[in-house]
């Protein structure tokens, strides 16, 4: 019953995780969406650079609202390694992201403003999955000491009910030896 236990907090934890972390990308996606389209109409910028351009903004954007709210529990030690890593692999994602529009834009031709947002959707849809597991993975480390002390509250309110019956067990014993 223990492991069984366990892993429903930590599943209810890893959905906690995702629902914030689905939170703070759908906004993130909105200001990513809505930069790309004012400065690709806006300005004479070319499809995939205005996009590049977007999803710079919605990195900087994102960070705040991973930092200080998906993973604001998370270890606070060592943020100029953190920020580094979070840029490190949102590079990547950058160019995931981009390359998907870039192959429909340049490879296929499909340049429309709807199949410009369609690929770009998709490229972000793709580049998150990636973002999702190198930010828990590497960047918003989970501090040890509290994975521990869950764990051990875990095992101790399980053990309490079997520990309080063993008790109840043996006080009745000893007050049956009592009384004879």
């Amino acid at each position: 019953m223990s492991g069984l236990r366990a892993m429903r907090v930590r599943l209810r934890r890893v959905y906690r995780e995702i629902a914030k972390f689905g939170a703070v990308g759908a906004v993130g996606v909105l200001v990513n969406i809505g930069v790309f389209n004012l400065v690709r109409h806006g300005t004479q910028l070319q499809t995939v650079r205005a996009s590049i351009l977007a999803t710079m903004v919605s990195i900087v954007f994102n960070y705040v609202g991973f930092r200080y709210f998906t993973y604001r529990d998370r270890d606070k030690a060592g943020r100029t390694k953190e920020l580094s890593l979070f840029l490190f692999f949102s590079a990547i994602g950058l160019v995931i992201e981009n390359g998907v529009l870039y192959l429909a834009t340049y490879g296929f031709g499909w340049d429309s403003q709807l199949q410009s947002n369609v690929f770009k959707f998709a490229g972000i849809g793709v580049a998150t999955l990636f973002r999702f597991w190198s930010y828990r993975t590497w960047v918003f480390r989970a501090i040890p000491a509290r994975d521990a002390v869950e764990q051990a509250e875990s095992f101790l309110a399980e053990a309490r009910p079997q520990a309080s019956t063993a008790h109840r067990a043996k006080r009745r014993k000893a007050g049956a030896d009592k009384t004879r």
